[in-house]
């Protein structure tokens, strides 16, 4: 089987792959942006892409989210999650901190190393990826990403663990063809996995008020939950977006099936864009506890003076 990721050798999502594969015998393609490794999907060059979809900390990764939402050939039939920490490193005998001036790294990995950057005045400066900014480093830089980096690109190690948020984590999403799609879920589905997640995209024909109501209303109606929500432009419209949803169950499921039907029937249009297994204790429904929620949130209990500074009434 043969697999494109976003490399070089050394992303996360290189990590991804490998996590994905275990001990199954793949042939690994690293190859530059996102887009080309949809496209190595699509044309069928590759059996399998493996692209990162969301970080705990930076949100979607807006490339990946959008090819999927743009391609008629590619889904997603698998997930993959792995903690992130990132290291800093610089090219041997190069520590000394009067001699580096730049950061650099994928912007999602500068985005989760700011007050490492911050402290030591450095200037950021974006990557293709993690492991292309350890690839490349030059001798005034320093560069952030996986423990893995180090080894293969023999850097020397500056810190450990220099992201801002201990725990963070992404998702990445094993890519096929659409119509390759059942076969490869039918694996998964005879060995019993009942926890399904199915990221959809719905573009509500008629926009205006209550649009968003009417649809989430839907999903209420039946018990569906909705654990996550963003829109993306429609690029060929001014002012009109799709809404991306991922939802907890499977197409065939027959409450997600009578969604679907739902949404069509009252004039939406309609695309999974992806649906994966998922361990029962990763589904969404316990809530955010409060001590999670963002800082200056108010809460019902709270007094006057916080509820005015918080809600600006």
């Amino acid at each position: 089987m043969r697999v494109a990721y976003l490399g070089p050798e050394g992303t996360f999502t290189h990590e991804a792959v490998r996590r994905w594969a275990g001990r199954t015998h793949v042939t690994q393609e690293p190859l530059p942006t996102v887009r080309e490794v949809h496209d190595a999907v699509a044309s069928g060059a590759a059996d399998r892409g493996v692209v990162a979809i969301e970080s705990s900390v930076e949100g979607y990764v807006v490339p990946s989210l959008d090819a999927l939402v743009g391609s008629p050939d590619v889904v997603a039939v698998d997930e993959v999650v792995l903690d992130v920490s990132f290291d800093a490193f610089v090219r041997p005998g190069h520590a000394d901190p009067a001699g580096l001036r730049e950061a650099t790294a994928h912007p999602h990995g500068l985005a989760q190393c700011t007050r490492f950057v911050a402290e030591r005045g450095l200037l950021p400066v974006p990557a293709s990826s993690n492991a292309a900014a350890c690839r490349d480093l030059a001798d005034h830089q320093v560069a952030f990403g996986p423990r893995l980096c180090g080894e293969l690109y023999g850097l020397e190690t500056l810190a450990t663990g220099v992201e801002d948020f201990a725990g963070a984590r992404t998702r990445f999403v094993v890519l096929c063809r659409r119509d390759a799609a059942a076969g490869a879920w039918a694996p998964v589905r005879a060995a019993g996995a009942d926890a399904w997640r199915t990221m959809l995209a719905v573009t509500p024909v008629v926009t205006g008020p209550g649009v968003l109501a009417r649809v989430t209303a839907e999903f209420a109606e039946r018990g569906v939950n909705m654990s996550s929500l963003v829109e993306r432009p429609l690029k060929v419209r001014e002012s009109q977006y799709v809404f991306v949803v991922t939802l907890d169950g499977a197409p065939w499921e027959p409450q997600v099936r009578d969604l679907f039907a739902a949404l069509l029937g009252a004039g939406d249009s309609l695309k999974v864009l992806g649906s994966f297994p998922v361990a029962p204790d990763r589904l969404g429904l316990d809530g955010v506890l409060p001590d999670h929620v963002p800082t200056g949130s108010v809460l019902r209990g709270d007094g006057d003076a916080a509820l005015e500074r918080g809600l600006l009434w």
